[in-house]
């Protein structure tokens, strides 16, 4: 399993609060990746990829100004806005595009950097952010927000005195984040908590950190084991991170076997019905929500999926309901009869998760289905045809 789309991203822009060079190691060979390069390259840091390693050198003098150009095309994008705030103590980052899967404001981000001394607005289409200087400051956000907390955590670093973060995001990505920083010489204590304490240090240094290995993308395999009644055995992913999902698979009928570094699922019957509703970590992660459809729309019995955080994400159902799914939604629940077998149809993926849920549907339908817009699949699945070919599926990549 390679490394978390969900964790690099923000690693790199790590890379931009210490002078020199620093090296990630483990990194997906995913489009997300060189698309940050980009925007750190415009920022002033020289970067180089090298498989799954990225050398990002950065220069004593960063520019603060982060382009539309270099940001439009994914979400993470903005968390660049920490790290700029903390080294120039002035940013300017265009509104970020990515993924249609809901409203996600930045109002958290931006009234943590004003507690720390920041002032902060929306102009012109980009969060323009500037002080004289950061001071530590007692911080709650309305909703553990994995970016608005990264932001956050990235400012405070470089902050006058003791900064404490309450109803933070603790993601396995966070404690990721942290544990870089720590090795950079930040002091930060409480990652996987609730409450983070980050007291300021002068200044940071460039390290090398291994990017922890990417539980969505290993949950994605579990599900397509389930709904093709398949056997397959993922390595390179901490079990513990995913207790959650792996415990639905369960329920739906799957043996699971966590092991040290990873786990293996066999299914080997038409999956059970399961309830599932998303929520932050250590809850069941949006960015399952597809396949938890998906699975759903080939179980035996009434299944009711729940979405908590962007209420955009059921767009994916009306993709489904081409292929032949029994399902409706209402608001922030999805209603799924699961049937016997999906039919062959086109369809069109939004984002990134709803692709791959899409093609998982496709390997469960009769014929031939086609799935649209599948650049989406590039900016999170490492080598996606590939690894579903040599697992016994049959897809092709087509323009």
């Amino acid at each position: 399993m390679g490394g978390a789309k969900n964790s690099v991203l923000k690693l790199m822009a790590a890379a931009l609060l210490a002078e020199g060079t620093s090296v990630l190691t483990n990194c997906p060979e995913i489009l997300d990746v060189p698309l940050m390069a980009d925007v750190l390259r415009g920022l002033g840091a020289e970067v180089e990829i090298d498989g799954e390693t990225a050398r990002i050198t950065t220069p004593a003098e960063l520019n603060h100004r982060a382009d539309f150009d270099a940001v439009r095309q994914f979400r993470a994008s903005v968390c660049v806005l920490g790290p700029l705030v903390a080294r120039c103590r002035r940013a300017v980052v265009a509104l970020p595009g990515g993924d249609a899967i809901g409203s996600r404001p930045l109002d958290m981000h931006q009234t943590g950097l004003r507690a720390l001394g920041a002032h902060s607005a929306i102009e012109h289409g980009c969060v323009v952010a500037e002080a004289d200087s950061l001071r530590g400051a007692e911080i709650t956000l309305d909703f553990p927000s994995v970016g608005a907390t990264e932001n956050i955590l990235m400012a405070a670093v470089l902050a006058d005195g003791l900064t404490v973060i309450s109803n933070v995001a603790r993601e396995p990505e966070i404690v990721d984040l942290a544990a870089m920083l720590t090795e950079m010489g930040a002091d930060i204590s409480g990652a996987g908590t609730d409450t983070l304490m980050v007291r300021g240090v002068e200044r940071l240094h460039p390290t090398t950190h291994r990017v922890i290995g990417d539980r969505i993308v290993a949950a994605t395999w579990g599900y397509a084991a389930v709904m093709t009644r398949g056997d397959i055995s993922v390595t390179g992913v901490d079990p513990a991170t995913l207790g959650v999902v792996l415990g639905k698979l369960q329920d739906a009928g799957a043996t699971v076997t966590a092991r040290e570094n990873g786990f293996r699922i066999v299914s080997r019957e038409r999956p059970h019905a399961v309830n599932v509703a998303t929520l932050p970590f250590p809850g069941f992660p949006t960015d399952l929500q597809p396949m938890a459809i998906g699975m759903a729309c080939v179980a035996e019995g009434l299944s009711m999926i729940t979405e908590n955080v962007f209420e955009a994400r059921f767009r994916f159902v009306e993709e489904m309901v081409r292929l032949g799914a029994d399902a409706r939604t209402d608001g922030h629940h999805a209603v799924v009869r699961g049937v016997e077998q999906l039919s062959s149809a086109p369809v069109w993926s939004s984002d990134i998760r709803a692709g791959v849920g899409l093609v998982l549907a496709g390997l469960c339908a009769d014929g031939t289905t086609e799935v649209h817009d599948v650049y989406h699949i590039d900016r999170g699945y490492p080598n996606f045809v590939d690894n579903v070919n040599a697992l016994g599926g049959e897809v092709e990549r087509v323009s």
